[in-house]
């Protein structure tokens, strides 16, 4: 098989800046740039809907996309991948993508009469999963980007004791099986739930909580939202027009709503409903996984506590704070807490998944702000 070269346009997924490449395709589709480099199956390959030149290559699970203008290359490319413009079994066909069509044009109509709440509503539903998968994958980048590219933290001991906790917490929950909790090493109490069934926690809060149950509980919160699609609708409402143009033109990724994806996500709120249920849910997995449901309570408040004279606009959701933490409490009912969810050992790991992060928790890079509150 003779290799063919040619040159590309890569596109990170982070932001719509195109890389320059190099193409060689043989055996497999190699990419390789300054900074970039990638070794795809021919197998795995998909192309874009959109007809060529230019032809749009990427594969599931990566952000980053390829584009060709040489019209030679495609179709070598389209001889050898047989399954190129395959799409996934079970994304339906004309009469599916004709009632899609319907239903996002209804929705956008929605959005211009009664407002993007009301259309975010009905069109979280209808993003497909891999779609919403691949759209988690760049929301992720882009608000690492903005947090100033914090490090993972992956101690093994830690890592092993983190996996447990959400598999005793999602156990028998129906949630999607593409789920990811990671933790960055960060100085704000913080965790964030993307699209895509992703969550990221930012280590100050395993460092401030007091307990298993209490990080238990903020984690639970957060599976919560991933269990209605929140940070979908949520991702919806704060890109408006940009997102619903990105649908109708079926490139959720592309340059028309990629810039906003990040600042969307940190902007973005849940309503008090939202959270309420959210709370509501955590109680329930924590209780049902063995731990204290009130331990919600109890960090709520005291991250309030602390973060009111570093941050006055939090001032205004004290009340609420207050609201929930009763609620949060009444839910759980008493005696529960002397239940925990994690042995010492466990949690002891489990604090030292970011080593060092509880005596010197990072700070925010300079510039940047605080990421919202989402427990």
């Amino acid at each position: 098989m003779q290799p063919v070269t040619t040159p590309g346009r890569w596109f990170d997924g982070r932001s719509a800046t195109p890389h320059p490449v190099v193409l060689r395709l043989g055996a497999r589709l190699e990419i390789a740039g300054p900074e970039v480099r990638r070794d795809w199956s021919l197998i795995d390959l998909r192309a874009g809907d959109a007809p060529a030149p230019p032809l749009r290559l990427g594969i599931a699970g990566d952000p980053g996309q390829v584009e060709v203008m040489d019209e030679t290359f495609a179709l070598v490319l389209a001889a050898r991948c047989p399954d190129l413009r395959k799409r996934p079994e079970g994304t339906g066909g004309t009469l599916r993508l004709v009632l899609g069509s319907l239903a996002v044009g209804m929705a956008v109509l929605l959005a211009a009469l009664f407002g993007m709440p009301a259309a975010a509503g009905l069109l979280a539903p209808l993003v497909p999963a891999g779609v919403e998968a691949r759209l988690g994958a760049v929301v992720e980048g882009q608000v690492l980007d903005l947090l100033g590219d914090p490090q993972p933290c992956t101690d093994p001991a830690g890592r092993a004791a983190l996996d447990r906790l959400v598999a005793r917490l999602v156990a028998g929950r129906g949630l999607p099986a593409g789920l990811g909790v990671t933790v960055r090493r960060h100085g704000t109490a913080n965790a964030l739930t993307l699209p895509g069934a992703r969550v990221v926690v930012l280590s100050d809060l395993i460092a401030r909580a007091r307990s298993a149950d209490e990080f238990a509980g903020v984690l639970a919160h957060e599976l919560g939202h991933v269990a209605v699609r929140d940070p979908t609708r949520a991702l919806i409402q704060g890109s408006g027009t940009s997102f619903l143009l990105s649908l109708v033109l079926g490139d959720l990724t592309g340059s028309t709503v990629i810039v906003a994806l990040g600042q969307a996500v940190l902007a973005a709120g849940y309503s008090r409903d939202a959270e309420r249920a959210a709370d509501a849910y955590s109680v329930d997995a924590v209780t049902r996984a063995g731990g204290d449901g009130a331990a919600l309570a109890a960090i709520l408040e005291r991250i309030a506590a602390d973060d009111v004279d570093d941050d006055p606009a939090f001032l205004r959701s004290h009340p609420f704070t207050r609201e929930r933490a009763a609620t949060i409490r009444t839910l759980a009912g008493p005696g529960t807490g002397t239940r925990r969810i994690l042995g010492e050992a466990e949690w002891t790991a489990l604090r030292g998944i970011c080593p060092g992060a509880g005596e010197t928790p990072g700070t925010r890079p300079p510039g940047r702000d605080r990421p919202r509150r989402r427990a």
